[in-house]
């Protein structure tokens, strides 16, 4: 007999996860809300926000055998005692609606090796790659993700709106960008770099700049930031 899921949280993850493990073959209650006692379940996975994790958990009754999970790649697990506990946090983006979990990376944690065995079961399920990740590592690991996404899509949108003063669209440089994200997966950063850093072109480098601070000023300071980085990376002197 599977072990029943509750899902606490009506965000996106909570829905995402909900109905991606119930497509999995899992017995799914919920989303609830951040009040649910986790009744009837065997699991329970929190996906409520950072700060109400603690909270959710302690609404959440004491029961032998139950496990409780968070979906936080950068909290502990000490949030969720006094119950046995998870953690799994999906390497991926969700936005609104259904979330393809396939193929990514998953940051599993357990406080015994069933709750860590439950972790990796449920990621494999949803054909993500678990990986442990322990609580002393989780800013690390929180941050390289938020560079690796969230900083990357900063970076696309001053890109577009530099392109924008020129006449081109965004979608002019989406090949552009998926096949330097295929070559860095493929080859490594240093490896992968391309363009007049690399190549030592610095007056190409320096007529860039002077565009960047005639068309988009508020750029300037994030342009600069990145041809010190990338110099850094390609071992380029200044």
């Amino acid at each position: 007999m599977q072990s029943t899921i509750a899902i606490v949280g009506r965000g996106r993850m909570g829905p995402a996860l909900a109905g991606a493990l119930s497509a999995a073959g899992h017995p799914v209650t919920g989303p609830f809300g951040r009040g649910a006692d986790g009744g009837g379940a065997d699991i329970v996975l929190l996906c409520v926000p950072d700060g109400e994790i603690a909270a959710a958990a302690r609404r959440i009754v004491p029961r032998e055998a139950l496990l409780v999970g968070h979906c936080s790649g950068a909290t502990g697990l000490d949030v969720l005692a006094p119950h046995t506990r998870f953690g799994l946090h999906p390497l991926t983006t969700v936005t609104h609606g259904p979330a393809a979990f396939t193929g990514a990376g998953a940051a599993v944690a357990g406080t015994t090796d069933h709750a860590l065995a439950t972790a990796r079961s449920l990621a494999r399920s949803l054909g993500m790659r678990p990986f442990a990740i322990a609580d002393e590592d989780r800013a690390a690991y929180h941050a390289a993700a938020a560079i690796a996404a969230n900083f990357l899509t900063t970076i696309e949108g001053a890109a577009e709106r530099l392109a924008a003063t020129a006449g081109v669209p965004r979608e002019a440089l989406v090949p552009l960008v998926r096949a330097a994200v295929d070559n860095w997966a493929a080859l490594g950063a240093r490896a992968a770099l391309t363009g007049p850093i690399v190549r030592g072109d610095e007056a190409v480098v320096d007529r860039q700049r002077a565009a960047v601070g005639e068309r988009t000023p508020e750029l300037a300071g994030l342009f600069d930031a990145l041809v010190t980085a990338t110099r850094d990376l390609a071992g380029v002197p200044a």
